[in-house]
């Protein structure tokens, strides 16, 4: 009996001492959901060597780095994991997408070639990794993913879609439209078919025609984040402004619903953001642009924004941080483009996080 007794207690006191890591673990994972891998990264550090499912720590925290950029910790945590267990894809997909940030283009290629050989008929591997190159400008290599994707999944309009996007940034005008033009096809009077009749328009320097689409399938149901984001920064490229009221509010209200359904949208916080700029709102702008930022330190559509609402603020020094920041990615992308055949057209998005993807 005293055994017995013993014996319980003793479980009860590791149960006791585990409970704390397994809330620091289901902490982190709920943030990681809401795209604040920043702030779940502590939680999963707490958490580790102290729960069963050290699986779901290490992962969790691999995504965490991948979301904040810190690929070397990353790729230090997934080529550590057993490249023949039940979640070799997964790994696989989200190691590639951290030799990606790292602009280690073979090594990348050669764990999305593993993670699709994996799991062949799992379009959202294919939506990560192609993601990934667009953010870091590798276009090239995501179209070469896509089109692997396309293999197995010919009839995928998501893959089309993004295959699109991708041939719009390597001024591949004709092949674009022509991807965007059959997602309509394949998915007619859906959420994507109405994004993709936007984008057609916007590369096609309509805008007016997008904010067409974008109203028409909103007016039909199609809430999806990127459709009101695109609405939201079509009516601003249009001339919206607080001179001209309907509009204006329009545009907002598009782009705190964009938020609101889907707050690791970086595009969606930073056109938000400049609405509130334009509104005198300093603080709410800068928490906007700051948020943008955070979500995809590449867009360089948040600076300038972000460097006004500073001065605003009066924080001369973060304005100069801003324009530094602005200035050191233009360098960047003269190089690139020095480099390489590519350019910048229609409608660019904003990074949502790494465990998002294309619309459906």
């Amino acid at each position: 009996m005293v055994v017995r007794v013993a014996l319980a207690l003793l479980a009860a006191g590791v149960l006791f001492a585990q409970q704390p890591a397994e809330s620091d673990l289901q902490t982190g994972i709920a943030l990681t959901r809401q795209s604040q891998f920043q702030q779940a990264i502590p939680h999963f550090l707490a958490a580790r060597g102290h729960v069963v499912d050290e699986f779901a720590v290490e992962f969790n925290l691999a995504l965490c780095y991948v979301g904040t950029r810190q690929f070397t910790q990353a790729i230090g945590i997934l080529t550590r994991f057993d490249k023949a267990g039940r979640h070799a894809a997964d790994v696989d997909n989200l190691l590639a997408q951290a030799y990606i940030g790292d602009h280690r283009q073979d090594a990348a290629w050669q764990a999305f070639q593993r993670s699709a050989d994996a799991s062949p008929a799992n379009e959202k591997l294919y939506l990560l990794v192609s993601e990934a190159c667009f953010d870091e400008g590798l276009y090239e290599l995501g179209v070469r993913v896509l089109e692997t994707g396309l293999r197995n999944l010919p009839d995928s309009p998501r893959l089309l879609f993004e295959r699109g996007l991708l041939r719009s940034q390597l001024d591949q005008a004709d092949l674009a439209d022509r991807d965007f033009q059959t997602v309509r096809k394949l998915a007619p009077d859906t959420d994507i078919a109405y994004i993709a009749a936007a984008q057609q328009a916007l590369l096609a320097g309509n805008v007016r025609e997008a904010i067409r689409a974008a109203r028409e399938g909103i007016r039909k149901g199609h809430s999806h984040y990127l459709l009101l984001t695109m609405l939201g920064e079509a009516l601003l490229r249009d001339g919206a402004t607080p001179a001209t009221p309907a509009q204006f509010g329009e545009s907002q209200s598009a782009l705190e619903r964009a938020v609101a359904q889907r707050p690791g949208y970086s595009s969606a916080h930073i056109a938000l953001g400049r609405i509130y700029l334009a509104q005198q709102r300093t603080g709410d702008a800068i928490t906007q642009l700051e948020t943008g930022r955070q979500l995809d330190p590449r867009n360089r559509a948040v600076y300038a924004a972000l460097a006004t609402a500073w001065r605003q603020a009066g924080k001369s020094d973060k304005a100069r941080e801003a324009l530094a920041a602005l200035a050191e990615l233009n360098r960047q992308e003269a190089a690139r483009i020095g480099s390489a055949d590519g350019g910048h057209s229609g409608y660019v998005g904003g990074r949502s996080g790494p465990s998002d993807a294309a619309p459906h």
